[in-house]
């Protein structure tokens, strides 16, 4: 199966069906709800287990990764249906969440051994938290169709675990897991220094969750249910619904370029001026935006393209909110602290631009071509800053394919063992 390139929605689906036509006694692929859209969920089930394991991808518009790491397993197993037997599990991939996003984030395609990021952001889109279908609304919002599905999913197959998988355009790999598993951490740790990926030592996102050890997040006890986002948009989230079942989520971070800084565990010695200096660089850069912008938001965009100007507008309004987390967050004592929250600082600001380029480029050519020459400026600048390796696609579905097995594994033995929920169990 090609891995060099990232498949788009509908290629998603032609691959899948390939595979289960391919594995008639093993695979299967069935529908499981719809998009805002109307456009398919699609389920790609491999075995006959008792137990049952759910794979998530594309939860995120702009991380395409999932999806070919999905197929990639699935493939696996239908050429080693051995693989499933001493896990004694269904093992079952949601192949897109969001494919409204995906179509919406879908026409660059990396051309090794070269890959542009400039032209990687030509087509970026990541929807406002509001409409990133792992957020469910606390009550009494409605849920999207697409969380809607992955909840009654969850709730039906009650798995022993839950992998989402997301991919980063720049940065180092890590997970997140809703509790500890004796010896995950390590088989992570051995499978990115295997793969040649750096681990983001202490990431960004989940501040209040545990590190442990570098790379690795886990949910600490007694972690209430709502998650805020700067935005002010507060959510339970699709990782911790399935706890009530004695589901372990772990989400998989894989990035697209390396950046070894984050590694970096050389002590630092001015951390304050350090997040000050971070916090300069993105609210500059907002302001920079700002100004550009103006109102061209606030004029008419054609409707499909709104959903670029509400993400880029929502992520102008948080860069404030997010420099005051940032310092008064505990700071960090070494380099790979602060290279997580630089790349943060350059991140946000690109990702504005680049979607506001898009959402202005019928209606105000001028402003897009303005923005256009700030993705270009800043894309070199973090490539120069960061020292930017890219990781072959195969690489980056390797580090997913690896952490899911080794993972499942402990999992499922742990419930053999009696130590472990077996709830998965039908």
């Amino acid at each position: 199966m090609r891995t060099s390139l990232y498949p788009a929605v509908d290629e998603l689906e032609r691959r899948a069906r390939t595979l289960a036509r391919a594995a008639p006694g093993l695979l299967r692929l069935g529908q499981v709800g719809e998009s805002r859209a109307g456009r398919p969920l699609w389920l790609l089930s491999a075995g006959h287990g008792d137990r049952h394991i759910l794979s998530v991808a594309g939860a995120h518009a702009n991380e395409p990764v999932g999806g070919a790491s999905a197929l990639r397993l699935a493939a696996l197993f239908a050429r080693r249906p051995g693989l499933l037997g001493p896990l004694g599990c269904t093992w079952h991939f949601l192949l897109c969440l969001d494919p409204d996003g995906a179509h919406l984030a879908h026409g660059w395609q990396p051309e090794e051994p070269e890959p542009s990021l400039t032209e990687c952001h030509r087509y970026f889109y990541r929807p406002a938290f509001a409409r990133q279908p792992e957020s469910l609304p606390l009550p009494p919002g409605r849920p999207l169709p697409e969380s809607a599905a992955l909840v009654r999913l969850l709730d039906e197959l009650r798995p022993v675990a839950q992998f989402t998988l997301h991919g980063i355009e720049f940065g180092g790999a890590f997970v997140m897991m809703t509790r500890e598993v004796p010896g995950a951490a390590d088989a992570f740790l051995e499978t990115a220094a295997l793969l040649r990926v750096p681990v983001d030592r202490h990431p960004v996102d989940g501040p209040d969750w545990r590190l442990d050890p570098p790379g690795v997040l886990v949910l600490p006890d007694g972690h209430g249910e709502g998650e805020r986002d700067p935005s002010g948009f507060v959510a339970e989230s699709t990782w911790l619904h399935p706890r009530r079942h004695g589901t372990l989520t772990t989400l998989i971070e894989s990035p697209a370029w390396a950046v070894p800084s984050v590694s970096d565990a050389r002590p630092v010695t001015d951390p304050d001026r350090e997040i000050a200096r971070l916090g300069e660089v993105l609210l500059g850069r907002s302001q920079e935006l700002a100004a550009v912008l103006g109102t061209r938001l606030d004029a008419a965009v054609p409707e499909d393209l709104a959903p670029l100007r509400d993400a880029a507008r929502e992520l102008l309004d948080v860069a404030p909110s997010i420099v005051a987390g940032w310092a008064a967050e505990p700071p960090g004592r070494f380099h790979g602290y602060f290279a997580a929250r630089g790349i943060s600082a350059r991140r946000i600001p690109l990702r504005v631009a680049a979607m506001a380029s898009r959402a202005l480029a019928r209606t105000d050519p001028r402003a897009a071509e303005i923005l256009d020459d700030l993705v270009r400026e800043w894309s070199r600048e973090l490539e120069k800053t960061y020292d930017l390796r890219w990781i072959p696609v195969a690489v980056q579905t390797g580090l997913h394919v690896r952490t899911m097995l080794h993972t499942a594994r402990l999992v499922c033995g742990e419930a053999e063992d009696g130590r472990g929920c077996v709830c998965g169990r039908r």
